[in-house]
């Protein structure tokens, strides 16, 4: 499977890059014939501070209290955090301290704050950050998250993103299908590649794959 695999490079910024695998792969809400590999720039440091520059470029003019981290961002995160901070920047968040937190997911799968942290989030200014998203589901579950915590949720950043917007939320993301063309997202039951009896190659989440 990884002999198949091609690296590709950030539109602007040649420093970042992921990397692609065409195949038949599942996700849990989802089957997507791309896997798309975004763990270099989570895990690297280098990739991670150019990935936060290109991202804090389209927030210099929204105010954000709080950094949410999913799917293993939060180094990400915490470079964002800085770029957003960074005194030498025109943003309206220069000089200001910005939160980065992960939310705990307890044992009936819901996303929770516990009550130290969650002065971080009522009635705060909340930027989503996230690896992936191809449906938009992760997202949505967050916002319902958010809104029992009173946070307002004014952007998402996604590494890689196959929608624009969900719940009228716009999603920036520095990847797109407009990067893998023939990248296509189904629901299990609609799957072509299912109905062409098309061996699955592996399970996929944002942490990475487990072969089948």
């Amino acid at each position: 499977m990884e002999s198949r695999k091609k690296i590709i490079s950030a539109k602007g910024n040649k420093k970042i890059q992921m990397g692609i695998i065409p195949g038949h792969f599942a996700t849990n809400h989802s089957h997507i014939n791309h896997y798309v590999d975004l763990n270099s720039i989570k895990t690297s440091f280098r990739m991670a501070r150019e990935t936060a520059k290109m991202i804090a470029e389209k927030y210099t003019a929204t105010h954000i209290d709080t950094i949410i981290c999913l799917e293993g961002t939060e180094t990400l995160g915490a470079f964002l955090a800085q770029e957003l901070a960074d005194s030498g920047i025109a943003s309206v968040n220069s000089g200001n301290d910005i939160d980065i937190l992960t939310p705990e997911i307890n044992s009936n799968g819901q996303m929770i704050f516990r009550d130290d942290a969650q002065k971080k989030i009522w009635n705060k200014q909340i930027l989503l950050l996230i690896s992936s998203a191809s449906t938009g589901w992760s997202i949505e579950r967050f916002a319902r998250c958010l809104d029992y915590y009173s946070g307002k949720l004014v952007g998402a950043a996604a590494l890689f993103s196959a929608i624009d917007e969900i719940i009228g939320i716009k999603v920036d993301a520095i990847f797109t299908p407009a990067d893998i063309p023939e990248y296509n997202s189904y629901g299990a039951a609609d799957c072509p590649m299912c109905k062409a009896k098309q061996k699955i190659d592996a399970l996929v989440n944002a942490f990475g794959y487990s072969k089948l």
